[in-house]
């Protein structure tokens, strides 16, 4: 608890990456996650939740971790420990100046993950450095995030307060990242992808509220605009087709205050 409450000190830092990241999207670039162990499994979680919550594209937000997929669900050995892997990682996925690259490691000298900070540094990404620990010379990085989370309960178990304290950054930076990009509306997912019953309902009882229709009204409406819940809001509050619904949201940016007249 105390880890959590020290964050809000490191809000501006999030903050920075988070713009940085928003800014890497819309220019057809990415938000790379890189990191060993828990907190590769962290940066791996965290993307592939933006698939479903802000209908993100899964080459938008991506989570390398050492060792490769394998290393999601039980240990490499080494893994974390393999420069070459982490350049070779960085190399194959293409990593360029489009791109930001947040690099995990609790300890802050973890050498996969800061071999592929150096490589996507020299490529023309800006970097970033999420750690719990001492950090490395900054020479290689755009931005550094220390974890006031102190010694772990329960010794050496970084999974613990180091691994909380990560979370929450990297939602904080996520999140952010796609509120710059209009993917929120007041505290509402309005750009979730209802890719099972559950988000569907969700996504219906949005249109719902948002438009002030019925539950009927508002399938038909996600069902016209390929269930996606801004273009059906803004259709059935203008009163237009779906395929006039997106062009006005393409229009103002992808944000739906603006496509409705709510905000400049």
């Amino acid at each position: 608890a105390e880890a959590a409450a020290a964050l809000r000190d490191r809000a501006g830092a999030a903050a920075e990456i988070a713009v940085w990241a928003a800014d890497s999207l819309r220019r057809g670039g990415r938000l790379i996650y890189i990191g060993a162990g828990t907190s590769g499994r962290l940066g791996v979680l965290d993307a592939v939740e933006c698939v479903p919550t802000f209908r993100t594209d899964p080459r938008e937000v991506v989570g390398i971790i050492a060792g490769g997929p394998a290393a999601l669900t039980r240990a490499v050995e080494g893994a974390e420990d393999n420069e070459e892997d982490g350049r070779a990682q960085v190399r194959a996925i293409g990593a360029d100046a489009r791109d930001t690259v947040v690099g995990i490691a609790a300890c802050g000298r973890t050498p996969f993950v800061l071999a592929a900070l150096r490589e996507a540094k020299a490529r023309g990404a800006r970097t970033a450095l999420v750690t719990a620990g001492a950090p490395p010379p900054e020479e290689f990085l755009d931005a550094l995030v220390l974890l006031p989370s102190g010694p772990e309960v329960l010794t050496g178990s970084t999974r613990l307060k180091a691994g909380t304290a990560t979370k929450i950054i990297l939602n904080a930076i996520s999140t952010t990242a796609m509120i710059c990009l209009g993917k929120v509306y007041r505290n509402l997912m309005v750009d979730l992808r209802p890719t099972n019953s559950k988000l569907r309902a969700r996504a219906v009882r949005l249109v719902a509220d948002l438009a002030g229709a019925d539950a009927g009204e508002a399938r038909a409406a996600l069902e016209a605009a390929r269930w996606r819940v801004k273009v059906a809001v803004v259709a059935l509050r203008k009163g237009i087709a779906a395929e006039d619904a997106a062009r006005l949201l393409a229009e103002h940016g992808g944000f739906l205050g603006k496509a409705l007249g709510e905000v400049p």
